[in-house]
């Protein structure tokens, strides 16, 4: 086997989400041949709105800020269950801000590294998949949170109230779920010493923060995306070049190719009609159950063209994070680091993984259920 095949497979196990959006798009543009309406599928502010956060929350993590705010909390820890409340809560407040996916990054090595300082390595696994589920379950509650809040936002023009509002008692359940996971393990003291954690770079950490505050006008509609996504890109290319080198480029062309796709599938009539009547009194069900097969951000990004209730929209979507390893593709990156560093577990985290996560998404889905009838009473 040549190493270009070799290569190119391991491009294809690497990125297979972002293959199988581009296999898609072409395969769909040969039943509608390429034409200027291609412009118009593609919703432009998320993208540029993607890349303005992902650069910002990348200087952020450059300057230290997560790492010296996870290490100031920590030290604080004397048990082993006030250890385990820092480092679930850290990706659960952080993803609302950060993204679950950037949250999940910084905080899972970080609490592997904690795990070994305090000898308590039997916690890898409830850890690891406690993180990874506040990290998805935290990020419902802004359109920052994760990308297919940050879509659905943009594309059925929400305010930033109407959003919280709605997830809010969903993330507080799921807050509630995680503490009573936490009180009801063992709890056992956990002697630890930690150096001083080192501030985050000012010159850096001040750059950041103007970013992040461009990019918090530009989701309350106060100035073009586009505009904010020009500054943070001119910026970076004669300042620090790294930053723009370290972005997630896969996911944007992710989303690229899926409102191709999209695009392309709602000219397609029979489907549309089809699509249309599914969802019909169905929404939250059947975005829940699509995104097991091909996660929650392409869901997001196929359903949205077929209904306009974005309520049972965003909360099947988010909720639907839960359950499969790929429901979010978040989730996978904890995977990826358990079965690096701990290759034994693998199997032993996926059980515990798959069972935390359908728990949660029944509980929340009925908690949702239970809303909706409330509602219409």
């Amino acid at each position: 086997m040549s190493k270009f095949v070799k290569r190119c497979i391991g491009f294809v196990q690497k990125e297979t989400i972002l293959c199988i959006a581009i296999a898609l798009a072409l395969i769909f543009s040969m039943i509608v041949p390429p034409n200027l309406s291609y412009i118009a599928y593609v919703d432009w502010d998320t993208l540029f709105l993607l890349f303005s956060l992902m650069a910002v929350t990348k200087g952020f993590q450059k300057a230290g800020l997560f790492l010296y705010l996870g290490n100031h909390l920590i030290k604080r820890a004397t048990t082993s269950r006030k250890m385990l409340f820092s480092l679930v809560f850290l990706p659960f407040i952080s993803s609302m801000v950060i993204t679950n996916d950037v949250s999940l990054l910084i905080f899972v090595p970080f609490g592997l590294t904690v795990l070994q300082m305090a000898n308590q390595e039997s916690l890898i696994v409830p850890l690891v998949v406690m993180q990874t589920v506040a990290a998805n379950l935290g990020s419902m509650l802004t359109p920052m949170g994760n990308p297919q809040n940050l879509y659905l936002y943009t594309k059925f023009n929400l305010h930033f109230g109407q959003l919280c509002q709605l997830m809010l008692p969903y993330v507080l359940l799921s807050a509630l779920c995680l503490t009573l996971l936490i009180l009801f393990r063992r709890s056992t003291s956990v002697p630890m010493s930690f150096s001083p954690a080192k501030p985050p770079d000012p010159k850096c950490f001040l750059c950041s923060s103007v970013g992040f505050s461009l990019c918090l006008l530009g989701i309350f509609q106060t100035i073009p995306p586009i505009l904010i996504a020009l500054c943070i890109f001119i910026f970076l290319f004669f300042t620090d070049k790294s930053v723009l080198a370290d972005l997630d480029y896969s996911l944007l062309g992710t989303f690229f190719a899926l409102f191709i796709f999209i695009g392309n599938l709602g000219c397609i009539g029979d489907f549309q009609t089809f699509l249309a009547s599914l969802l019909t009194n169905h929404v939250a069900p059947v975005a829940m159950l699509t995104s097991q097969v091909i996660s929650n951000v392409p869901t997001a990004l196929l359903l949205s063209g077929f209904t306009s209730q974005w309520q049972a929209l965003m909360i099947g979507c988010n909720l639907g994070g839960l359950g499969s390893l790929i429901a979010s593709m978040a989730s996978l990156i904890s995977y990826k680091v358990v079965a690096k560093e701990y290759p034994d577990q693998r199997k032993k985290y996926l059980l515990c993984f798959t069972v935390c996560n359908l728990c949660l998404g029944g509980l929340l889905l009925l908690a949702c259920f239970l809303m909706n009838h409330l509602h219409l009473l």
